[in-house]
């Protein structure tokens, strides 16, 4: 589901060529999608798009980096909130689905797209998905060691488990499905949390 692109000027040119980029890289794919065709859909110059992301492949990185950058935060304040363990791992399983689906279009050109990044700009994404894995996976290892959850599947395995669903939600999850994304994110988060059940 490609979003609308503003070319009006009431949106800020960053915001409108990711607009544009996501829509192109959706409907066309990475590599048939060119620079011009993306600012003229979002209705800047070529010197504009260089001045905020230097390249093509620098706007294929961040139609990407903003998902995950909002996700890391909100992983962070389940993470950091006062409140039973199980209820904080249930709440962030379930955010990552929500906002996955909210960002459909980015998680499928990028799951599509990635191998076309730059050995270090691909490295660099790398990382911030570690890290945002990593803090997921302190959360359930929290549980582990506190006796709320399961020592025998490791805490790796989960992780994998859930983000692996996550991962393959562009391939299947339709807004006029059967499923809402709230109910689907539910779900998925219930069939974690019964995987770490002692």
């Amino acid at each position: 589901m490609a979003k609308a692109t503003d070319t009006s000027g009431t949106t800020p040119v960053p915001q409108r060529l990711l607009a544009a980029a996501t829509r192109l890289f959706a409907e066309n794919g990475y590599d048939r999608t060119s620079v011009q065709e993306i600012v003229e859909a979002a209705g800047v110059t070529k010197g504009a798009l260089y001045h905020y992301f230097g390249s093509k492949e620098d706007l294929l990185q961040e139609v990407y980096a903003r998902v995950l950058r909002l996700q890391q935060e909100r992983l962070d304040a389940f993470a950091g909130a006062d409140a039973p363990i199980e209820q904080r791992l249930r709440e962030a399983a379930a955010d990552v689905v929500v906002t996955t689906i909210d960002n459909l279009d980015d998680a499928a050109i990028f799951f599509r797209s990635m191998h076309q990044l730059s050995p270090e700009k691909n490295k660099q994404v790398r990382a911030e998905r570690r890290r945002y894995h990593e803090r997921f996976r302190a959360l359930i290892e929290e549980g582990q060691a506190a006796g709320v959850f399961s020592t025998a599947t490791p805490a790796d395995l989960v992780v994998d488990y859930h983000f692996g669903s996550v991962h393959h939600l562009s391939t299947w999850y339709r807004p006029d499905g059967p499923l809402t994304q709230q109910q689907v994110a539910d779900h998925l988060a219930d069939l974690l949390l019964r995987a770490l059940r002692p």
